[in-house]
């Protein structure tokens, strides 16, 4: 551990002078091992966390899927967490999209919306949902709605855009599409 170093010459007979000092020496090896040992431990007891990464499978370039209209749910999403859906060309209808009073805040989708997409799902195994996020609407709205697809195990979804169409089907003015005032 520690080491005290002491010159053996020392003279003993001289009052008035000074005395020499005494030399120390610390050994440093077993302070370093520990430190090793801890670094290692630490190093091999740790987990890293996965990184939370959602896998979106993106259609090529070419080609043009033909789907059926009764076997297409639209979902559009307008700024006040509110969602208009219908299936094909049938008209829009109007469900919160969390739970009234905690509006954006809430943690999870309104009952209302996690049973009708739990009904429309059951009812139909080819449905696919095209979700239109008005550009008002947060992303938030989005990234909770594909969520709940992933814990529905929902894997038939697309995203489209919200166009001038679909902001007259929800009675909606003064959305701003591409540059362009509706």
């Amino acid at each position: 551990m520690g080491m005290v170093d002491a010159p053996n010459d020392r003279k003993a007979g001289r009052k008035g002078r000074r005395r020499k000092r005494l030399g120390f020496h610390l050994d440093m090896t077993p302070m370093v091992d520990v430190a090793f040992l801890l670094l290692t431990f630490f190093m091999l007891t740790t987990t890293f966390s996965k990184a939370n990464t959602m896998e979106i499978n993106i259609p090529p370039e070419s080609g043009e899927v033909k789907i059926a209209e009764h076997n297409v749910l639209t979902l559009r999403v307008v700024d006040q967490a509110e969602v208009y859906w219908a299936i094909g060309e049938q008209a829009p209808q109007r469900i919160p999209l969390y739970e009234a009073g905690l509006g954006s805040e809430a943690m999870m989708l309104s009952e209302a919306m996690r049973m009708m997409l739990r009904q429309q799902t059951a009812a139909n195994e080819r449905l696919v949902i095209v979700v239109k996020l008005s550009p008002k609407a947060k992303y938030k709205y989005l990234v909770d709605l594909i969520d709940e697809f992933n814990l529905l195990a929902l894997d038939r979804f697309s995203l489209d855009d919200f166009t001038g169409d679909d902001a007259r089907a929800v009675g909606l003015s003064g959305v701003t599409t591409n540059h362009q005032e509706l």
